[in-house]
């Protein structure tokens, strides 16, 4: 199964910023929905944005409030995630995942069928 492949983590202070970037699987369909998810040590996965490839619909996770923004490239089969003001509690591992027949459920990591091999962040006070 082709997977989703992550780059642009790294290591930042607090408020900087960082791009992270997804190829998804193959050429993404209309049916299809790319998010992102992290995982803090210790913690549980942790739904942070998802984009529909029709329509470009986003969602977000309740502790973004307006820090990241999450946006899809056709051309060349890329979602980006965009953070901004990143605070220390941000350091997780982060993956895109690549499902159909999301729907509404972005956050539900089960139907994603499709996960990169995460990349890290990591935000120092």
């Amino acid at each position: 199964q082709v997977q989703s492949a992550e780059s642009g983590g790294g290591s930042v202070q607090a408020g900087g910023s960082l791009r992270l970037a997804c190829s998804a699987p193959g050429r993404p369909h209309n049916g299809l929905t790319t998010s992102w998810f992290r995982q803090a040590q210790g913690k549980d996965r942790e739904f942070v944005a998802g984009i529909r490839w029709s329509g470009g619909n986003t969602a977000y996770g309740q502790f973004v409030q307006g820090r990241f923004t999450i946006s899809r490239d056709a051309a060349t089969n890329t979602v980006y995630l965009q953070m901004n003001s990143l605070k220390p509690e941000d350091t997780a591992a982060y993956y895109c995942a690549t499902g159909s027949n999301i729907q509404q459920y972005y956050s539900d990591y089960r139907r994603y069928a499709s996960w990169g091999q995460g990349t890290q962040v990591t935000v120092s006070a």
